[in-house]
């Protein structure tokens, strides 16, 4: 039974924690389900059922959203980390990915680069010279620039948190491109979601980018397997992963993912 740390008489105590596990029993058959839905199938109100979620979410047992709620075991991201936190995040492993990924770059290539720390570390190994680089990501345009490589940066917004260009500019601006290859960083990704981000306008920015992309590659560390996001932007099997290690428990790996494993 879930515990709750609050005082009511008895009999209120076991009413709450009787409605608390027919929500969480609810869930086990739905990824999603909306205040209404679970008003109706438990027959209180609206408002008890707010109070309900609030309280399981913060007791840890599910995952509050705008109007309804998500399954716990589903491993969603809510809210995507600032750029320090994402920087601490196994680092060595998308350095690994980083200097594969910068392989793939050929001369007279046109590049897409997306915003993103392993994007970044990308930026940091890139020798080719000849290839001319579009990017939404104000860090990796000034990585690039140092370098003397030809850059160009779409028009748009900028997101202050990550200095990744966003907005209805910048996806107009990249439309008109058409890009041999291209990376993208990814918050999550599995196969039923594909690849998922926490923010609308970046998602927007992604699949823009890569419906224009001949070649595109998605750099995702082990640790980003069956993690979701509120917003898709591509589906799974419209990229392929470069990753350090494909985790054991999902099975046989896929035929788009290329394993980049340490030496």
């Amino acid at each position: 039974m879930i515990e709750i740390d609050y005082l009511l008489c008895h009999n209120e105590i076991m009413i709450i924690e009787k409605r608390w596990n027919e929500i969480l029993d609810l869930l086990e058959n739905h990824d999603m389900m909306q205040v209404k839905e679970l008003s109706d199938a438990l027959g209180v109100s609206e408002a008890t059922i707010r109070r309900d979620l609030v309280e399981l979410d913060r007791l840890g047992k599910l995952v509050k959203v705008h109007g309804g709620v998500l399954k716990k075991g589903n491993d969603f991201v809510m809210k995507d980390l600032s750029m320090s936190e994402k920087h601490n995040l196994n680092p060595e492993e998308k350095q690994r990915i980083a200097k594969y990924a910068a392989n793939l770059i050929k001369e007279e290539d046109f590049v897409y680069i997306d915003a993103g720390t392993t994007t970044e570390a990308l930026a940091k190994e890139i020798q080719v010279e000849s290839a001319t680089y579009v990017t939404n990501s104000l860090t990796v345009a000034r990585i690039l620039i140092q370098k003397g490589f030809r850059t160009i940066l779409p028009g748009g917004e900028v997101k202050t948190s990550t200095e990744a260009m966003i907005g209805s500019e910048t996806i107009e601006a990249i439309s008109r491109f058409n890009f041999t290859i291209g990376f993208f960083g990814t918050n999550g990704v599995n196969e039923k979601n594909g690849f998922t981000t926490p923010e609308m306008n970046e998602a927007m920015v992604k699949k823009e980018a890569m419906k224009h992309t001949k070649e595109p590659y998605v750099l995702c560390d082990h640790s980003k397997f069956q993690i979701i996001s509120p917003i898709s932007f591509a589906d799974y099997e419209a990229a392929t992963i470069i990753t350090d290690a494909y985790p054991k428990h999902l099975g046989k790996k896929t035929a788009n993912v290329l394993e980049v494993k340490e030496k």
